[in-house]
């Protein structure tokens, strides 16, 4: 059963709730196999360095859902990048980690737990997509903060969302520090307007894109230049999206990586330019 979110108000102590429930609750837990690899390809792209630098190649995938199959696919592709990660898939549903038990192997174990993360460790990278999503806006900042507090000198928090066949993509980065970015990544021919994202924003943005919020002002500006590199249209949207990327870099706004990722369908800017407003 799904429960509503309760408050996040309190971080517990590092290593979990000792005698306490996880905190959090109950998500819908859909997931589809391969929706998150947009997302894996980052992370075995730009970031792929946070892993091979690690002293302890340990990575979570918060609330993997119903199905563990993203978390398979999570520990077999960053097995790419480190062969010896270890990847511990965590959900609040008992029976969730019951089903998912029978899949484990060498380097990828399943636990009950919640945004305390009750493993051993300080990962070098926490993936939770679809799953801030259910909670409150309130909520975000206290999440965040309870999940940098267990990361590595170099981890990353992942929040993310993406649609159920993971086509649209969005995702924040955050290290110990704070948040550092906003990602997006689309497919091509699956939208008119890149504006058309908005519906997948993490929860810290999806009530934000209104005039006067940053986040409104960003995916109007792409609109716009999606629209005026029309004529590239015709060498396909690859070349049309690479170059509206490049009108929005040289219109001021602090966008990250370069062509090899745009040509992907994705984009990455610096958080202050989409943060909500105080």
């Amino acid at each position: 059963m799904v429960q509503k979110a309760e408050r996040v108000t309190a971080a517990p102590a590092r290593g979990g709730v000792k005698g306490g429930k996880p905190v959090g609750n109950v998500t819908r837990g859909t997931t589809n196999p391969n929706r998150m690899r947009r997302l894996d390809r980052w992370l075995t792209g730009p970031q792929a360095w946070r892993l091979r630098r690690a002293d302890d190649p340990l990575v979570i995938d918060l609330g993997y859902g119903a199905s563990p199959a993203t978390a398979v696919e999570l520990f077999e592709r960053l097995s790419a990048v480190r062969s010896d990660v270890r990847v511990a898939g965590i959900e609040i549903e008992p029976g969730r980690v019951r089903a998912a038990k029978p899949l484990e192997r060498k380097g990828l174990s399943f636990h009950v737990g919640g945004f305390e993360i009750p493993v051993p460790g300080q990962p070098v990278i926490v993936r939770a997509f679809n799953v801030l999503r259910q909670y409150e806006e309130a909520d975000v900042e206290a999440i965040w903060r309870l999940v940098r507090g267990r990361l590595s000198p170099d981890g990353l928090f992942i929040d993310g969302t993406c649609d159920e066949i993971g086509r649209r993509v969005t995702w924040v980065a955050i290290d110990s520090g704070g948040p550092l970015s906003l990602s997006i990544s689309m497919r091509f021919g699956g939208f008119a307007l890149p504006s058309e994202i908005a519906e997948r924003l993490p929860k810290a943005l999806i009530h934000r894109n209104v005039p006067g919020e940053k986040i409104h002002g960003f995916l109007q500006a792409l609109d716009k230049a999606w629209l005026d590199a029309a004529p590239l249209a015709a060498f396909g949207n690859r070349q049309r999206w690479t170059a509206m990327c490049r009108s929005m870099l040289d219109g001021g706004w602090p966008l990250a990586d370069g062509p090899s990722r745009w040509r992907l369908g994705e984009l990455t800017v610096g958080w202050d330019a989409v943060a909500p407003s105080a």
